[in-house]
């Protein structure tokens, strides 16, 4: 993908097809994109109650436990090598610890509809990106058009024609922000942990460690410890993690396996639909025509913007 409010992990370095599984990988990408459609709403939730640091920390812990339980189950080993992690760490940071914290401050200010179509920019921050990063690839017309109409949706979402009105400057920046954050993050792993050797589930298990690890340290230095837990944010955290976090890291790297990362990135233009309609249905966030027609540019852009003019190698380190 390449605006998943998920982990933005490492994937599985080997190319080769996994065997079909039982359940129908249409419902498996259904499913997937539920998860992470409703995530946003979960971060507005859990912010309800809970800091937003701590909330970022109880997601990783949530997910950090389910993968630690795959890896048990199959029996994966932890990466070796000090260079790996640290490798691993600089990833935990730009692809966990940072979005996840920024989005969950940015949804103090601004509603869980604007932070998922916010979310929804990450191609278009990759491709700029890439254009300058990666000689390997080269713009095309379509994709520079794409760039262009894709930040013109982002103007439109934000209401620029009446000079930004009402809108909380900090809260977007932030939101921008992680968007930003997680292209910064595949690029910095393409470069440096492609081929290393390890499964993904191992590389995934350990970046979400290190990024719980990095939280437990920041997240004592800048909030006190609540004087109760409600009960419905408290749940709301643990579903962030446990599913958004833990389970749709699993279900988005069997999609790639079995259909492709072309076909599995796709998830990347349902989220901000259903982040929209959880926001407006659920927590009764107001919603004006200039937030799904913006969207619906954005998501155009950001297609245009993976377009391919002829087949290209399957990134072995590409995130859908």
């Amino acid at each position: 993908m390449s605006t998943v409010a998920t982990p933005r992990a490492v994937t599985d370095p080997t190319a080769a097809p996994r065997r079909r599984t039982a359940l129908d990988w249409r419902i498996r990408f259904g499913v997937l994109s539920l998860i992470w459609g409703f995530s946003f709403l979960l971060i507005k939730v859990g912010t309800q109650a809970y800091a937003p640091f701590q909330v970022t920390l109880g997601r990783l812990v949530f997910g950090t436990a389910v993968l630690a339980t795959a890896m048990a189950v199959t029996r994966a080993r932890l990466p070796r090598g000090a260079r790996t992690w640290g490798h691993l760490a600089v990833a935990a940071f730009l692809l966990n610890a940072l979005p996840f914290s920024l989005f969950a401050y940015s949804e103090l200010t601004i509603p869980s509809t604007l932070a998922g179509i916010c979310n929804a920019t990450s191609p278009l921050w990759g491709m700029a990106l890439s254009l300058v990063a990666l000689s390997e690839d080269r713009p095309t017309r379509v994709r520079v058009a794409g760039l262009g109409i894709g930040f013109l949706g982002v103007l439109t979402v934000l209401g620029a024609w009446q000079g930004f009105h009402g809108l909380d400057v900090r809260g977007t920046a932030m939101a921008l922000l992680a968007s930003l954050s997680y292209p910064v993050g595949w690029i910095y792993v393409r470069r440096t942990l492609a081929g290393t050797g390890h499964s993904h589930l191992s590389l995934t298990g350990a970046q979400l460690f290190l990024a719980t690890v990095q939280l437990a340290v920041v997240t004592p230095l800048f909030t006190t410890l609540p004087s109760r837990f409600p009960l419905v944010p408290l749940l709301a955290v643990a579903a962030l993690g446990a599913l958004g976090t833990g389970v749709a890291v699993l279900v988005q790297y069997g999609l790639v396996a079995e259909v492709g990362p072309t076909t599995a990135q796709m998830v990347t233009y349902f989220i901000p639909v259903l982040a929209t309609a959880a926001g407006v249905a659920i927590l009764g966030e107001s919603l004006t025509w200039s937030t799904p027609v913006g969207a619906l540019i954005v998501l155009a852009g950001a297609a245009l913007t993976q377009a391919r003019t002829r087949p290209a190698a399957t990134d072995p380190n590409e995130t859908p």
